[in-house]
């Protein structure tokens, strides 16, 4: 059996070219969307350093469905919020469109993520008072300021009520998050990723707060969304079957890519 090393090693020396010839037909002339080159990061927990990441290094095709998978503890939520722009790498550079995203002040990383950037989470982050309606079309309001939102309020309504619908929940919409089951508000969240029409989706453990039947649900509607609408997504996962569901996967461990595989 090749040790992580080894495995480590293996990788780096696949040149992205290769790896592009192992994806779907459908990537092979898809532009790389977002990158990662030399990513570090590490936290301080008193007096000691603890390293998180090692210098990791990805691309990210448009239209590609990407897993990224890992033991606990071995840097893949990290990693994914340090490609969201919600922390700062130590070292190493991350690159969204062929832009350098990593080194922007906070300003601009917010209106990145209100914008371009669709983010899911394990725990859905739903304001509570709100009703599903209106948690969709949160990111709208603070884009637009509350004149201009209500200029154009017909409109947004309408795109968020279409949301939701291709999430299963028309018949929700002034449900508030108390009043739904954790499928129906990672649905939401879903919903409200895309209000924007994203570029990206980041998905972090989207399934782990969810049973088995809600979980394949949201896979689905994941699938949905690369499939017939070419979103763009990336997506750290436990799950082993969830990942093997994507274009490529890439596993950490120690804070290094120890291997990437592809769909068969």
């Amino acid at each position: 059996m090749s040790s992580a090393y080894e495995l480590a090693i293996e990788h780096q020396a696949v040149s992205s070219t290769d790896q592009k010839n192992q994806l779907h037909p459908r990537l092979l002339k898809s532009p790389v969307v977002l990158k990662a080159t030399g990513v570090t990061k590490s936290y301080r927990k008193g007096k000691v350093e603890v390293p998180v990441l090692n210098g990791v290094d990805i691309e990210v095709l448009e239209g590609e469905f990407q897993a990224i998978v890992g033991a606990s503890g071995s840097g893949k939520s990290t990693f994914l919020h340090l490609l969201a722009t919600l922390d700062k790498p130590d070292d190493g550079e991350i690159y969204f469109e062929d832009n350098r995203i990593d080194n922007l002040p906070a300003a601009s990383r917010d209106i990145l993520r209100n914008r371009y950037i669709g983010m899911i989470f394990q725990f859905y982050h739903l304001l509570p008072e709100l009703t599903a309606l209106e948690n969709v079309l949160m990111p709208v309001m603070i884009h637009h300021g509350f004149m201009s939102y209500m200029l154009q309020r017909r409109k947004f309504r309408k795109r968020a009520k279409e949301l939701l619908d291709l999430v299963g929940l028309s018949h929700r919409l002034k449900h508030r998050p108390r009043e739904m089951s954790g499928g129906e508000m990672q649905r939401v969240a879903i919903a409200r990723s895309l209000m924007a029409n994203p570029r990206l989706l980041l998905a972090d453990e989207p399934t782990g707060n969810l049973d088995r039947a809600a979980g394949e649900e949201i896979m689905e509607i994941i699938h949905e969304l690369n499939s017939a609408y070419d979103v763009t997504i990336v997506m750290v996962t436990h799950d082993l079957s969830i990942a093997a569901q994507a274009d490529r996967t890439v596993r950490l461990a120690e804070g290094r890519v120890e291997s990437v595989s592809f769909q068969s």
